[in-house]
């Protein structure tokens, strides 16, 4: 089986299988509009049960929604150098993973999807579509993407994205974020999510001693003594970008969520969305 076929099965099987029952989508409830309580009757569906209220009054009551058209949603992945990278996977096939994940998700929800690779500027573009051939084709671009010796650029990809949507969308953006973002402008129009992807190594560099490094952004040789002293330094400054990073993203209302390479994508994807 392929690398996409894997993916693909993989995520399908996590939001049309795993994720039935009281959670059938990360976007449940997108897209409809609160607009009262009533009691339980028999046949509700017990996803709309709101529990606080429920405890309250001794008695199940539900959420009564009007629904509301479509959600626009909008997948944008960073494929710059540094994505090539990778010691359990790499984070570009991570990344093909959470679209796919996404993806699947929307389509599920009837909801129109279309998708994006941007590096210094938007290098591809797949129209909206409810179709799942739509998801097959994403995460397959991600996948055969070439990434080395390209950069990023997030204010073009937030300047391309807010003159291409005219209509107010969803738009879920992934990348490693290894720059600060101004997406104010962005997140005023559209409501704006980020998918932070990292490998633990990155954050956690081992001891190496004296060694030489690519750039995959750049190709360039990066030589020097990667010892206690400097890896502990190296770690206090992503340490110290990231906290940046996030107060950036709470100043501008734009939630956020990190996944690595090793760890269970879907837990985190879910964590991100509950409750939205």
């Amino acid at each position: 089986m392929s690398k996409l076929q894997k993916i693909l099965v993989r995520a399908r099987r996590q939001v049309f299988s795993e994720m039935v029952g009281n959670n059938p989508s990360i976007f449940q409830g997108e897209g409809y509009d609160f607009i009262e309580l009533r009691e339980y009757m028999p046949g509700d569906d017990i996803r709309h049960i709101d529990w606080n209220i429920t405890a309250k009054l001794q008695k199940p009551y539900i959420k009564i929604f009007r629904e509301e058209r479509e959600l626009n949603v909008v997948v944008a992945s960073m494929l710059n150098g540094s994505v090539y990278f990778g010691s359990k996977r790499f984070k570009q096939d991570v990344i093909a993973e959470v679209t796919a994940l996404l993806s699947f998700s929307v389509i599920k929800n009837g909801d129109l999807l279309s998708t994006y690779i941007f590096t210094e500027k938007m290098e591809s573009h797949l129209k909206p579509s409810k179709k799942l051939y739509q998801v097959h084709k994403s995460v397959d671009e991600i996948l055969n993407f070439d990434p080395l010796n390209k950069k990023a650029d997030y204010k073009a990809m937030a300047e391309t994205l807010f003159k291409r949507l005219r209509r107010k969308s969803l738009i879920i953006i992934v990348g490693d974020f290894f720059e600060i973002p101004d997406f104010k402008l962005l997140a005023k129009k559209h409501e704006v999510i980020v998918v932070i992807v990292r490998d633990r190594l990155e954050e956690q560099p081992p001891e190496m001693g004296f060694t030489s490094l690519v750039d995959p952004e750049s190709g360039n040789v990066l030589e020097g003594d990667f010892n206690k002293s400097t890896v502990k330094e190296y770690a206090k400054k992503v340490m110290v970008h990231d906290r940046k990073l996030y107060e950036t993203f709470r100043k501008h209302q734009i939630r956020f969520t990190k996944v690595y390479t090793d760890g269970a994508i879907g837990v985190g994807l879910r964590r991100l969305f509950e409750g939205r």
